[in-house]
C-alpha cells in the first residue's frame, strides 16, 4: 500500500479510489491507534461531512467502522471542516472526522482526522494508522461484542454552539455592511449567511441551495466571476467566498476586485498589531504567498515567517512558536485564539469587523500591499514525482531563474492531493511571468504526460 495521508487527509475519487471499504478501514484503524494512550473509557469521536452525495455512502461506513472498533460516536451531519474541529474540543472527545474534498470537484471526497482538542494529526499518528490498516487481520484483531460496541448518537445543534462561537468572536457590530457570500453550494450554506446576520450584516446568499452534486460547481472559492457580478448588481461593501468545506475566505471589493488570502492576511496583521494581539509581531505564511506580502510586512515592522505549502505546515509553526496568526494565498486562515485549523466564516467574520472598527472599504485595507505578478500553473501529470524533478524541468527552472535575478522567483512542487504539478512564477510584469510559467510548464508535460 502506498502512503494514504496527503497534506490534507486521505483523498480520492468517492467509491473507487476512496471506497467504503477503505473509508471503514481508516475509521477501524484510527480508533485502534488514538485509544492506544488512554483504555480508561470507550473512545468518543465526532463525525461531520460537507454536502456531497458520496459523503452519506462514506459517512455510513465510517461510523459502523468506529463503532465496530468499540468508540461511541457522536454525528454532527453536515458542518464546515473547522466546526467539526471546534465541536471535538467542545466535547471533549478523543477525535474527530470529516469527510470532505474541500475545493476539490465533487467526484473526489477525502477523510479528514483531527485529534483531541481538534488537532490535525501529526505525521506520526497517520503513519501509525496506515502501518494499522497494513496489518489489520494478520493477525485477525478481537473485535467487541455486546455492551463493547461503540453506540451512536446525533448532535442536532452542533451550528448553533459553532456560530455562537464566531460571533462572540469579534468585538465590533458589522451593523451597516451589506456582503454577498458565495457557499459554494457546500457546507457553509446554512452557518455563514446566519453567522454574518447575527454578527449584524446584511447578507444574500449565493450558491447556498446544495443538493450533494452541485458543491464547489462553478463557485466558490475557486470561481469568483458569479460572486463579483452578484456583488456589482447588490451594491454590496463586499463580498467572500468560502470553498466545499468552508475552510477557505477569499473577498471581493465593493467594486469586484479580488482579495485573496495574502491580503487578507495583511489586513488582520495590522489590525492585530494594533490591537497589540499579533504575538511577536510576527505573520506566518507558506512560500506560496505573494512577494508583496512580503515587502508590505517589512515596511510595517512585522516579521514573516515561511512553511512549507499546506495549511498544516502554517499551523505547525503556529503551534511551535505560539504566533497568532497565518495562512496561505489560497485563503486559509489561521486564527489560533479561536479555532485549531483554518475557518473561512471566521476569517470573513474579522475582516468584516476590521472594515466596520475603521469605517475603510475593503480596496482601501487591502491596498497595504501591493501583489507582484504572480502566475500559477496546475499541470495534470502522470507521475508528480517524475513531472517535477525531471532533468528538462529542473533545467527550465535554472534558466529561468536565471533570467530572472531578483525581479522575480520560480517556484515548483507537486500537488499532495492530486495529479498535478504547480508551476508558479513571479516577475515584474505579467507578460513576463506568463511566459516563464508556461515554458516550465511545457517542459513538465513533456517529463510525464497526463494519461
Amino acid at each position: 500500500m502506498g502512503r494514504l495521508f496527503g497534506t490534507d487527509g486521505v483523498r480520492g475519487r468517492a467509491n473507487a479510489d476512496l471506497t467504503p471499504e477503505l473509508a471503514m478501514a481508516v475509521a477501524v484503524a484510527t480508533a485502534h491507534t488514538l485509544a492506544e494512550t488512554d483504555r480508561s473509557h470507550p473512545p468518543l469521536a465526532v463525525v461531520g461531512r460537507d454536502t456531497r452525495a458520496s459523503g452519506e455512502m462514506l459517512e455510513a461506513a465510517v461510523v459502523a467502522g468506529l463503532a465496530s472498533a468499540g468508540a461511541n460516536v457522536v454525528r454532527v451531519g453536515v458542518l464546515p471542516t473547522p466546526a467539526v474541529a471546534f465541536l471535538v474540543g467542545e466535547a471533549k472527545a478523543d477525535f474527530g472526522v470529516m469527510l470532505s474534498a474541500s475545493h476539490n470537484p465533487m467526484p473526489d471526497n477525502g477523510i479528514k482526522i483531527f485529534a483531541a482538542g481538534g488537532q490535525k494529526l501529526p505525521d506520526d499518528i497517520e503513519l501509525q494508522i496506515e502501518a494499522t490498516i497494513e496489518a489489520d487481520g494478520a493477525p485477525a484483531r478481537v473485535r467487541p461484542t455486546g455492551a463493547g460496541i461503540g453506540r451512536v448518537h446525533d448532535l442536532l445543534d452542533g451550528a448553533e454552539h459553532y456560530i455562537q462561537h464566531l460571533v462572540g468572536s469579534i468585538g465590533h457590530s458589522l451593523t451597516g455592511l451589506k456582503v454577498v457570500v458565495d457557499c459554494a453550494n457546500g457546507a457553509a450554506a446554512e452557518v455563514a449567511p446566519v453567522a454574518y446576520q447575527e454578527a449584524g450584516a446584511e447578507v444574500i446568499a449565493l450558491n447556498a441551495e446544495p443538493d450533494g452534486l452541485n458543491i464547489n460547481d462553478d463557485c466558490g472559492s475557486n470561481h469568483l466571476d458569479g460572486l463579483q457580478a452578484a456583488v456589482l448588481e447588490h451594491g454590496a461593501h463586499l463580498g467572500i467566498a468560502h470553498d466545499g468545506d468552508a475552510d477557505r475566505c477569499m473577498a471581493v471589493t465593493a467594486d469586484g476586485q479580488q482579495v485573496d488570502g495574502d491580503q487578507i492576511m495583511a489586513i488582520l496583521a495590522l489590525a492585530m498589531r494594533e490591537a497589540g494581539t499579533l504575538t511577536a509581531d510576527t505573520l506566518v505564511a507558506t512560500v506560496m504567498s505573494n512577494l508583496g506580502l512580503r515587502l508590505a510586512m517589512s515596511a510595517e515592522g512585522i516579521r514573516l515567517v515561511e512553511t512549507r505549502v499546506g495549511d498544516r505546515y502554517v499551523l505547525d509553526e503556529l503551534r511551535a512558536s505560539g504566533y497568532a496568526l497565518g495562512g496561505e494565498q489560497s485563503g486559509h486562515i489561521v486564527l489560533p485564539a479561536y479555532a485549531t485549523t483554518g475557518d473561512g466564516v471566521l476569517t470573513g467574520l474579522h475582516l468584516m469587523a476590521r472594515m466596520a472598527a475603521t469605517g475603510r472599504s475593503l480596496a482601501e485595507l487591502a491596498s497595504v500591499m501591493t501583489k507582484l505578478p504572480q502566475v500559477l500553473i496546475n499541470v495534470p501529470v502522470a507521475d508528480r514525482t517524475v513531472g517535477a524533478g525531471a532533468s528538462n524541468v529542473l533545467a527550465a527552472v535554472s534558466q529561468v531563474e536565471a533570467e530572472l535575478g531578483e525581479t522575480g522567483r520560480v517556484l515548483l512542487r507537486p500537488s499532495g492531493t492530486e495529479l498535478l504539478v504547480r508551476v508558479m512564477v513571479e516577475a515584474a510584469t505579467q507578460q513576463v511571468a506568463e511566459n516563464a510559467a508556461e515554458r516550465i510548464a511545457a517542459e513538465v508535460r513533456l517529463a510525464s504526460p497526463a494519461g
